[in-house]
Parts: structure tokens; sequence; C-alpha cells
């Protein structure tokens, strides 16, 4: 699986999944099933900014990455 996913795109992700998780740290939704979802939100996020690897950006052929040539 080759990278596809950008600078602009990796700052963005990591700044949603902060969000993210201060929303679920502060049970801001007193609802459980919400404060579990913003947490696989923000692991997802996470992980496919520090990977620079997105499936779903391969699902649909989308790459937010300089191409050099």
């Amino acid at each position: 699986m080759t990278k596809n996913v950008g600078n602009l795109d990796k700052i963005i992700r990591i700044v949603l999944a902060l969000v993210a998780t201060y929303f679920a740290y502060t049970n801001y939704f007193e609802l459980a099933w919400a404060e579990y979802a913003l947490w696989a939100v923000a692991i997802i996020l996470l992980l496919t900014a520090l990977t620079s690897k997105c499936p779903l950006f391969s699902l649909f052929g989308i790459n937010s990455c300089k191409v050099e040539k």
C-alpha cells in the first residue's frame, strides 16, 4: 500500500483526532456509544495520519500526496 495522505491532510487529521479525543475524554456527550465512537474516530484518524496511508483513499483512488516526477 503506497502513501496517499499529504502533509496538509495529516495536519487536519491530527487536529480532528485531538478534537475528538477532547470531546470523548470530557464526556461532552452523555451517551456512552458516542464516547466510544469518538475514541474510535480519533484512533483511526491518528493512525492514518501517522502512517500516511488511508484505506478509503485507496478504495476511491484519491491521493493527496505531492507527486514527484
